[in-house]
């Protein structure tokens, strides 16, 4: 109010006042409300719903879909050369189904399955009917196999993990002696590689059985696969100095990966859980924002254009207002309206994803990885809401004001809606080009500034050379380019024959 009353008194509040009531007075809004509240419902649920199932549901048993793959197999002739190769396939794949549906009473089991005895069931009908065949591997084979199912059927997946311990162990035992005795860069280079990777085996196999987790594909076993994968690609670079712009942003990819899995297998946490309320909130600007977009700028897009339409402009005009105190509080009623739908469609969503995920996730923190102090930090829900309306306004807004400047330099709503709804879908595809080419005058482009989510924890921003102040000098000017022309147009436009 204070800021109302330096613009020009308790004139301007009365003109953003009579702007808000007329917003009010439409059904539109009121409509465009209901629509949104029906679609947070629809999208809810899906998010419900949609990440049922398991990963290895594809493998389980299915008659109809065996008695197909029996049916094409005994079309084929496993003696003939063209026929060998399709043949070792379907019979590998009926056989491995079979299986997995005899041990689908615990994950675990259907983990092992898929990851280890399923190579052996390849490997043995490519022994038994390739073109090179032998029968002692075959027996081989299947003593190897019977012996991993007589352990599925002990129930005992500590087994399998004291196992890849020892293998681990023993491995890390040889290379170092290799280590020892050898001179020779390249080799000792090698050597290095394939002793992280043992010592990273031993790792995981120690955790396994430190934290009880079983093989599997729920959250935990994704972030032992997440770890490894980190560790694997954070061995590869060397001379952290000396890496481009590019290599940089691939190695703080790997570091942030690296440290949110030891975080979940520490903590036992699914940080990445999205089928929760909280989960849903994390990334709610990304699911949501096109609602919140779609609504700000069809009210920045008609609220002066309307007025023209309608003839309605003349009487606001030949009020004691200046020209720019009447579309000065159109802008201040358009920022106002922005934090307004921000806060009813956020009240909405933690009603509707509180019904239907219940609120119990908002007790847990929102935790991310920090680049500046390299530790994994927690934040409240709420906060890490404020830090993402934060940093997304300035999008928000600037879309707003291409509505607003449009509306008013061309009166024509809709092709001021039209033009700012088709800049936000074409954000990311003209980021995307920009990053992918390497274009560097982009990063003085809008587009390349307006999310300012990109600089949280100390991330690296698109390109080098760009940081948070430079990219919000950028918005101002950008917002300045296109209010001025706004106002200059406005306060000098004939509307006699209006």
């Amino acid at each position: 109010m204070h800021f109302l009353k330096r613009q020009g008194g308790m004139s301007l509040s009365n003109l953003v006042k009579n702007e808000l009531i007329k917003i009010f007075k439409k059904k539109t809004i009121y409509i465009t409300m209901v629509v949104i509240f029906l679609l947070l419902i629809f999208m809810n649920c899906m998010f419900k719903y949609a990440n049922s199932g398991s990963e290895y549901d594809y493998y389980l048993y299915n008659e109809n879909y065996i008695d197909s793959l029996r049916g094409e197999l005994e079309t084929l002739n496993p003696e003939k050369s063209s026929d060998v190769t399709v043949y070792i396939d379907l019979l590998s794949e009926i056989q491995l189904s079979e299986m997995m549906e005899q041990h689908k009473d615990a994950e675990w089991k259907l983990a092992i399955i898929n990851e280890r005895i399923a190579p052996y069931i390849t490997e043995r009908n490519t022994y038994q009917y390739g073109a090179e065949k032998n029968e002692a591997q075959v027996q081989e084979i299947n003593q190897e196999i019977d012996a991993l199912l007589a352990k599925l059927d002990e129930n005992d997946w500590k087994y399998f993990a004291r196992e890849d311990l020892t293998k681990a162990e023993q491995q890390i035992e040889e290379l170092n002696a290799q280590k020892e005795q050898t001179e020779d860069k390249a080799v000792l280079e090698n050597i290095e590689t394939e002793l992280n990777n043992a010592q990273m085996e031993k790792e995981i196999a120690e955790i396994r059985l430190n934290k009880d987790i079983p093989y599997g594909t729920n959250y935990l076993n994704r972030a032992i696969s997440t770890l490894q994968t980190a560790n694997t690609n954070l061995a590869n670079f060397k001379n952290i100095e000396e890496l481009t712009y590019e290599q940089k942003l691939e190695y703080n990819s790997y570091l942030e990966d690296q440290a949110e899995s030891r975080y979940i297998l520490e903590t036992g946490r699914d940080i990445h859980n999205t089928n929760t309320l909280k989960g849903i909130l994390e990334n709610f600007y990304s699911q949501f924002g096109i609602f919140l977009i779609v609504v700000v700028v069809m009210i920045a897009g008609t609220i002066v254009s309307e007025e023209f339409n309608k003839g309605t402009i003349k009487l606001l005009l030949v009020k004691p207002y200046t020209r720019n105190k009447i579309l000065m509080a159109k802008a201040i009623t358009t920022l106002m309206m922005i934090i307004f739908i921000i806060v009813v469609t956020l009240v909405m969503q933690i009603l509707i994803g509180g019904i239907i995920f219940g609120f119990d996730s908002l007790s847990e923190p929102v935790v991310a990885y920090n680049f500046n102090t390299n530790t994994m930090e927690e934040m409240n829900i709420f906060a890490n809401l404020g830090v993402q309306t934060l940093t997304q306004l300035p999008m928000i807004i600037l879309l707003a004001t291409l509505a607003f400047a449009i509306s008013t330099l061309f009166t024509n709503s809709t092709l001021a809606i039209t033009i700012s709804l088709l800049g936000y879908m074409a954000a990311s595809i003209i980021n995307q080009l920009a990053i992918g080419y390497d274009l560097q005058f982009m990063k003085y482009f809008v587009t390349m500034n307006w999310d300012l989510s990109i600089y949280a924890n100390g991330a690296l921003p698109y390109m080098e050379g760009m940081n948070m102040t430079m990219s919000i000098i950028i918005c101002v000017i950008y917002f300045l380019i296109m209010m001025i022309p706004t106002f200059i147009v406005f306060k000098k436009r004939n509307i006699k024959n209006i």
